[in-house]
C-alpha cells in the first residue's frame, strides 16, 4: 500500500462497544481505537501494523495468526484472549493486561514485556527475542526472497523486509519452521503466479506456499 493510500479497512473508534464482531483477515493498519469494548470478537489473521488500540477491552477475543507490528496497546485488556501463531514486533505493552490469556507459538520481539501485566515469559507458548534473530540463510534462499520482494503486492505487505531494507529474518525463521528449505524456495520461486492482490500477514504466505507445493510438480 502506497504511503498516501487510505486504508479502507482501518477504523477510528472512541468509547463504543463492538462486541461479538468478526474482524477476521482485516487490515487494521494505523487504526485508532480508545476505550472500546471488542469482547468475544474474532481478530484471526488480522494485521495491527502501526495500530493504536489503547485502553480497549478485548475479553475472550481470538488472535490466531494475528500480527502486531509497531502497535500501541497501552492499557488494553486481553483478558482470557487466545493467541496462536501470533507476532508482537516492537509493540508498546505499557499496562497491557493478559490475565488468563492463552498463548500457543506466539513470538514477542523487540517488545518490553516487563511493562505488561499478568504474562509469564516462561510460558511454553511464548518465545521472546530482544532483537531480530541472527539467522544464517543460504544464498539460494536469500535470492528467492529478494526476487519475491519485486512483486508489488509482496513489497507493499512488508512481510519480507524491514524498514531498514534488510530481509526480515524473524519471518524467514518462522517460514523455515513450517517448511524445509527446498519447499520454501520452491514456493517463493512460484509465488509470482499467485499473488496479484494485497495481503497483510505472514499467515497468508504460509497458506499460499502450502497450496503451491501441493500443485506445482
Amino acid at each position: 500500500m502506497a504511503k498516501n493510500e487510505v486504508n479502507k479497512e482501518s477504523f477510528n473508534y472512541n468509547n463504543i462497544e463492538k462486541k461479538d464482531k468478526n474482524f477476521m483477515y482485516k487490515n487494521l493498519k494505523r487504526s485508532n481505537c480508545y476505550n472500546c469494548n471488542f469482547s468475544n470478537s474474532n481478530f484471526d489473521f488480522a494485521s495491527f501494523r502501526g495500530a493504536h488500540f489503547k485502553s480497549c477491552y478485548l475479553f475472550k477475543c481470538t488472535f490466531k495468526g494475528a500480527e502486531f507490528v509497531g502497535a500501541n496497546l497501552k492499557g488494553s485488556k486481553f483478558i482470557s484472549a487466545v493467541f496462536e501463531n501470533s507476532i508482537f514486533d516492537s509493540v508498546n505493552l505499557d499496562g497491557t493486561d493478559f490475565k488468563d490469556a492463552k498463548f500457543k507459538n506466539t513470538i514477542f520481539m523487540s517488545t518490553d514485556l516487563e511493562k505488561a501485566k499478568n504474562i509469564d515469559i516462561n510460558d511454553s507458548g511464548i518465545r521472546v527475542f530482544d532483537k531480530m534473530p541472527d539467522l544464517k540463510i543460504s544464498d539460494e534462499l536469500k535470492s528467492a526472497v529478494e526476487d519475491v520482494i519485486k512483486n508489488k503486492c509482496v513489497k507493499n505487505s512488508r512481510i519480507f523486509d524491514t524498514k531498514e531494507g534488510n530481509i526480515n529474518l524473524l519471518n524467514i525463521m518462522i517460514l523455515l519452521e513450517n517448511f524445509d528449505e527446498k519447499s520454501l524456495i520452491n514456493g517463493l520461486r512460484n509465488i509470482h503466479d499467485y499473488i496479484d492482490r494485497d495481503f497483510h500477514t505472514l499467515s497468508y504466505i504460509i497458506r499460499l506456499i502450502q497450496k503451491i507445493n501441493q500443485t506445482v510438480i
